[in-house]
């Protein structure tokens, strides 16, 4: 059994196939924590320590034990109120305006699969592969009910956890903060690694020593946004891409966030994630509930790549869904950096047959189709078909695209509108934006306020009769401003930012059910949404508005050490590059594509017949590694932010073949000859170089490395595909 219960001791043992999770039920009902970490067999209660610490309280409980303290002792889920003066996973304002909560193990359950959370994404399992475990906790004054909420898949090595607050006293409560996990270490000196950034430069990796006092990351944005992403690791100082230990927590969530990391007075170390106490406070009346979205945890003792490759097996297998989830996917042409808002039916259909001559899949009409769109300062709300511009009704369009061969899809922002449109002058109620206040403009656009039942209604139904116009294989469904404004004037101000977040969810739902057949792709101005809780529902996300091959190897490194391949949409784009003006060859353009959902953003028009053959020969070769890249196992083999090759490789699962990337970013007189050493290889196979006819034993590729060419040109790029002779 994954999940065990010692009634003796009162302690709980969660096993996955590497790892320990266990915590206690104290004598005086305190749930306590004991241990994280590889595989142990014993009871960990002997680690907890109390010794008499000045100015940290004691429970009334204890009566004169000084030496018993939740200032110092390791707590599964620490409440304000109660003598601890770390950061605490939950807050709670009583009635009488208190801060106070005192939650007490009442009971538990155990069961057989996963839990599931009603409206929220969350991990999911076969029953026969999970266990969940329900622990009660309850403050007898106020009548506040906490349930904790424990998913274990014990042959991922992955554990889940939320919480489900309710209120069951006869006056009302506010909760102003609420973590889904926490982790309590006594020992260990750790580095947090986080993923920093901006528009066009997402998810750089961050790591730093955890000194005393608190590290946060966050969001107030209203999404998960392009600056912090909601997912951190706990590394030991030594541990590496292969060894060490380190652990992981994803949050599984689209909006507002907060992770905290802190080193207390006792040298001991506390992480938490969740929902933040900015522009949340979510009142509970009697009978009302909150429950806390899900974070997903994995421990590693063998270093961040086997970390990454739980999390990415996890994403993959157990929270993507629907008919994509194991399917190739399309390699698309995107209409924007081809032809922005400048566009009419016939540069579409141009468009098509070029997509169509060079071997793609399909073609996107980016933003401009719809109402008085052309630019971005009107006409988001308003999704009627702009058939004067297009020439055509979209069903024609459609068709015409699809008699080319290429399959058709749509981009959308169902949750913005312009104040220059028909719906907005309808409707100005229906946007966030606080009474008596000119509202923050963001791209001249205003947000809808999702929280609403009735505003989703609505755009679903505009939506929908577009998409019942043609044969739409795939929608983009997009988000380009943070959420300022927050106020409803529905519900209470406190709930704003997670019932919005709600109503995406539910949008998205009713999207995937109506239509099980299109492909949605997530986008937040490229990459400020790309999370586990928006892959729940798209299967795959726009990783950045950024298309430069350079940057994009930084941006998709720090994507990967959470993100599967399969989720990563990344497209050949063309030079000068529109974000940065920087020109790299295709063959390297290509090459960094290829490390996720394969595509193009780019007018064919514009290439000589000499790149149209290269992009031929792109798709052919990208066709012929779908599969490799989609499913293998994907190794960071070496580190952009401090050395002068980019490399990493996907295995197959019994490491029959292998593709190896390389981009060499510097070039030097009388330049120095650069060893990737590969990784994930069987060390007595032999592996043949599917170009050169090459043979290498995969322990000597793994260990003394291959070298690179050293080629007078500006970064050139390498694609080595290893397959190995049985």
């Amino acid at each position: 059994m994954a999940i065990r219960f010692q009634r003796e001791n009162r302690i709980f043992t969660l096993d996955t196939a590497h790892t320990s999770y266990q915590m206690k039920v104290d004598a005086y009902g305190f749930l306590l924590h004991l241990y994280y970490g590889g595989r142990v067999y014993g009871n960990m209660d002997y680690l907890l320590t109390c010794y008499d610490r000045g100015f940290s309280g004691n429970p009334a409980d204890v009566g004169n034990d000084r030496t018993y303290s939740l200032d110092a002792l390791p707590q599964e889920y620490p409440v304000m109120g109660v003598g601890d003066f770390r950061n605490s996973a939950l807050i709670v304002r009583n009635a009488d305006g208190s801060e106070c909560c005192d939650l007490r193990y009442i009971g538990h359950e155990i069961k057989k699969g996963k839990y599931g959370l009603p409206g929220l994404p969350a991990v999911y399992a076969d029953a026969a592969k999970a266990q969940t475990l329900e622990i009660y906790l309850e403050d007898k004054v106020s009548g506040l009910r906490v349930t904790l909420l424990y998913g274990v898949l014990e042959d991922a090595d992955i554990i889940t956890r939320s919480v489900v607050i309710e209120n069951r006293g006869n006056r009302s409560v506010t909760v102003e903060k609420a973590a889904s996990a926490c982790l309590d270490f006594v020992t260990g000196n750790f580095d947090i690694i986080s993923f920093y950034g901006r528009h066009t430069m997402e998810r750089n990796l961050q790591r730093q020593e955890i000194g005393h006092g608190t590290y946060a990351i966050g969001s107030r944005r209203g999404a998960s946004s392009h600056q912090y992403n909601p997912a951190v690791i706990l590394a030991e100082r030594r541990a590496t891409e292969e060894s060490g230990s380190c652990y992981g927590l994803v949050f599984v969530y689209s909006g507002n966030f907060l992770c905290e990391t802190e080193k207390d007075q006792y040298d001991q170390t506390r992480v938490l994630m969740g929902l933040p106490s900015d522009l949340f406070h979510y009142p509970l009346e009697p009978g009302e509930n909150l429950t806390v979205p899900e974070t997903i945890m994995c421990y590693s003792a063998q270093g961040l790549g086997t970390l990454s490759a739980c999390f990415h097996d996890c994403i993959r297998e157990h929270l993507c869904r629907g008919k994509f989830k194991e399917a190739p996917r399309p390699i698309l042409l995107n209409s924007w950096e081809a032809a922005y808002f400048t566009f009419d039916g016939q540069t579409i259909l141009k468009l098509a047959k070029s997509t169509a001559e060079l071997g793609i899949d399909m073609l996107v009409m980016d933003d401009g189709w719809f109402g008085k769109r052309e630019d971005d300062n009107s006409g988001l709300g308003d999704w009627q078909v702009n058939e004067k511009k297009l020439g055509c009704t979209l069903r024609e369009l459609t068709q015409k695209v699809n008699a080319e061969g290429v399959k058709f899809g749509i981009w959308i922002e169902p949750e913005m509108v312009s104040e220059d449109s028909e719906l907005y002058r309808k409707h100005p109620d229906w946007v966030l934006r606080i009474p008596g206040r000119e509202p923050v403009r963001s791209r001249n656009q205003l947000v809808l306020d999702f929280s609403r039942k009735d505003v989703r209604d609505y755009i679903f139904e505009q939506i929908c009769v577009m998409l019942d116009q043609g044969n739409i294989e795939y929608v983009k469904w997009d988000m380009n401003r943070s959420v300022v404004d927050v106020f409803s004037g529905e519900i209470p101000q406190g709930k704003v930012t997670y019932q919005y977040v709600l109503g995406v969810y539910d949008f998205l739902e009713r999207l995937l059910e109506k239509y099980p057949n299109i492909l949605i792709e997530g986008c937040c101005g490229g990459g400020g949404r790309f999370d586990a809780g928006m892959l729940y529902y798209t299967p795959q996300i726009w990783c950045s508005d950024n298309t430069d091959a350079l940057d994009r190897l930084r941006i998709q490194y720090g994507t990967s050490f959470f993100y599967p391949a399969s989720t990563v949409c990344s497209h050949v784009s063309a030079v000068p590059n529109h974000q940065t003006g920087r020109s790299v060859s295709l063959h390297t353009r290509g090459v960094v594509a290829m490390a996720g959902a394969f595509g193009y953003e780019l007018d064919p028009e514009k290439l000589s017949e000499e790149e149209k053959e290269a992009v031929r020969e792109q798709v052919r070769q990208y066709k012929g590694w779908e599969k490799l890249i989609r499913e293998g196992t994907y190794y960071r083999l070496t580190n952009p932010f401090t050395e002068t090759s980019v490399a990493w490789m996907f295995v197959s699962e019994k490491k029959e073949r292998a593709l190896v990337s390389v981009v060499l970013l510097e070039m030097h007189g009388n330049m120095t000859v650069s060893y990737v050493k590969m990784r994930g290889l069987d060390d007595t196979a032999v592996y043949r170089d599917a170009e050169s006819g090459r043979r290498y034993y995969g322990a000597d590729l793994m260990e003394a490395g291959l070298p690179m060419p050293v080629e007078l040109k500006e970064y050139p790029a390498y694609q080595i595909e290893l397959v190995r002779e049985d």
